[in-house]
């Protein structure tokens, strides 16, 4: 007999999410306040080294991730960093490696790493004006200067916090790292005279860039102090690509008379195309002909371990242009950081028993 009642079902109410850790999670985790938690995340001054690593360890087990749409409404910030680059750079080897340092210069901090690419056929202003106009970033990371870079002047203008890899020639205190193209030219040049060559030829960067001017500078100095001489190629560029470069410099190699025996190349790609284009004519390098270049990721003595080689610490820049954005960002009072690789030794891979580094 029932009652004529009726008595609703009850279900099992769904598995809650878990609470999504906060600040203050952390602070309970590690026994720090709350403000000091948020300090270490923000990579400040004054938090000790080791406090910092131990939030940023308590961070990450307990799989803290700050609400962005929350740190924008309260402090106007992104917590992102955008790396602005453009396609034809080389890839392979010295933009994967200013990515890799960069973004793991960021690790543990409050900040994240977008990477922007422009294209060949695109204003190298787009990426910028879209950045800074809809505050999609804090700051800016930008390659391939130019002595006059209106990228620059415009950010500058803004206030907008960047840094840039490599120099401009425009009187604006900015900060940058760069290597030094010039004394890689040299060191160059005195290396391919040591091995005896007399006729030298440079495959530049592209010639708007600043490093272009830098590197080409040190070229030319260098040759006519030992009374060596030099050319520099016109119809293509270390930037060009693979198939470009070669063919250009077949066509040069076959059509000068005297044919020069020492070449300057200013990326990997450019090295490896040259390579190819003596070897296409039956020239033999380290007998015919040296090259010397430079490269961010040890790789051109696998590839030929005749190749005269300088290393270039990409990672070093990357960590320092990161640094140098932060501090940008959150103490706009720093004066610009500046950097500057010098070239080590130049380095034959042959005489390292086959280059195996």
């Amino acid at each position: 007999m029932t009652s004529g009642v009726d008595i609703p079902l009850r279900h099992p109410a769904p598995d809650s999410e878990p609470e999504r850790p906060t600040l203050k999670t952390i602070a309970a985790e590690t026994g720090l306040a709350v403000a000091t938690v948020s300090r270490a995340l923000k990579d400040a001054p004054d938090i000790g080294e080791a406090t910092k690593r131990r939030v940023r360890e308590a961070a990450t087990r307990l799989g803290y991730r700050p609400n962005r749409a929350g740190v924008r409404l309260r402090t106007g910030k992104t917590n992102v960093i955008a790396l602005v680059l453009s396609t034809e750079s080389d890839v392979m080897n010295h933009t994967s490696q200013l990515i890799y340092s960069i973004a793991n210069a960021l690790r543990g901090t409050a900040y994240h790493l977008i990477v922007t690419p422009y294209f060949p056929d695109q204003d190298p202003m787009d990426p910028i004006r879209y950045l800074v106009e809809t505050e999609s970033a804090d700051a800016i990371i930008l390659n391939q200067t130019k002595p006059e870079d209106p990228r620059v002047r415009y950010m500058t203008d803004r206030h907008f916090p960047f840094a840039t890899h490599g120099r401009t020639d425009m009187g604006i205190e900015h900060s940058y790292y760069d290597f030094d193209n010039e004394a890689f030219g040299i060191a160059a040049v005195e290396a391919l005279a040591a091995a005896g060559r007399k006729r030298l030829l440079l495959v530049p960067p592209p010639r708007t860039h600043s490093y272009a001017r830098h590197m080409t500078t040190g070229f030319v100095q260098a040759a006519g102090a030992h009374g060596l001489a030099f050319e520099v190629l016109t119809t293509a560029t270390s930037d060009s690509g693979g198939t470009a470069i070669e063919e250009a410099v077949i066509e040069h190699l076959a059509n000068s008379t005297p044919r020069p025996d020492g070449l300057l190349c200013g990326s990997t790609t450019a090295a490896m195309a040259a390579v190819n284009a003596a070897e296409r004519l039956g020239l033999v390098l380290g007998q015919d002909f040296d090259l010397v270049a430079k490269e961010a990721i040890r790789f051109l003595h696998r590839f030929r371990p005749d190749i005269l080689v300088v290393h270039e610490d990409v990672r070093e820049a990357g960590d320092f242009l990161a640094r140098a954005v932060v501090a940008a960002v959150e103490r706009r009072d720093t004066p610009a950081k500046q950097g500057l690789e010098r070239p080590g030794s130049v380095d034959r891979g042959r005489d390292n028993k086959g280059g195996s580094s």
